[in-house]
């Protein structure tokens, strides 16, 4: 298996990215404890793929970026997405009450840049959501894995930051944390396992957390 940067990673699973994966619907609950919400807000997704989550959100204004246009292009129409890197994101301080960085964190060597760029682009009073594998889970064998469109399995570059590690940068970046959530390897993932033929694996990694999801505020 070879070792891809999360550019090229990308480009190869954009055209299979639909499929949900266990990672993908343990975050999407991890996300929804977290309480934040988006109606009526504007919402900027950094790291948003295909732009499926933003699809499904009810924010006023939903604006989305990602560094491979090979997924961007496979967004909805009524979408404002784009490409630019979440180290250096082509916006105005401010402009967002609500900023995701969703399975995203991870792909990045540089902590404290990518949260002072989320700091930046949110409003005061804003909320900023991470999310990515948890420590354990990858202290545990998981690796950011994908099928490209041939069958091929690919691994992403990944580095390991954990939750003190990235509320320590957050801090430094005039965030605050207010909430934390780690989803676990629970029932609602097993069919998933099954369809894999993976059984055995499901219940060896039952309770498993896999995915941690942080909420941040900026001051008023």
């Amino acid at each position: 298996m070879n070792l891809l940067s999360a550019r090229e990673g990308y480009r190869l699973w954009a055209p299979s990215y639909g499929r949900e994966t266990v990672v993908s619907l343990l975050e999407r609950a991890a996300v929804a404890a977290l309480g934040v919400p988006t109606a009526g807000r504007r919402l900027l997704d950094a790291g948003c793929g295909t732009g499926r989550r933003l699809a499904a959100a009810d924010a006023a204004l939903r604006v989305g970026v990602d560094l491979a246009p090979e997924m961007l292009a496979l967004g909805a129409s009524d979408l404002a997405l784009g490409a630019a890197d979440v180290r250096a994101l082509p916006f105005a301080a401010g402009a967002f009450d609500v900023v995701w960085c969703r399975l995203v964190i991870g792909h990045v060597r540089e902590l404290d840049t990518v949260y002072a760029e989320l700091a930046r682009v949110s409003a005061p009073g804003g909320d900023i959501v991470v999310s990515d594998l948890s420590a354990e889970a990858v202290a545990a064998g998981h690796r950011r894995t994908f099928r490209d469109a041939r069958g091929a399995v690919h691994e992403l570059e990944h580095f390991v930051h954990p939750v003190r590690a990235q509320a320590d940068a957050a801090r430094r970046a005039g965030l605050s944390l207010v909430r934390q959530h780690v989803a676990a390897v629970d029932e609602s993932v097993r069919s998933l396992y099954a369809d894999a033929g993976k059984l055995a694996a499901y219940e060896a990694q039952v309770a498993l957390p896999l995915v941690v999801a942080l909420s941040f505020r900026k001051a008023a």
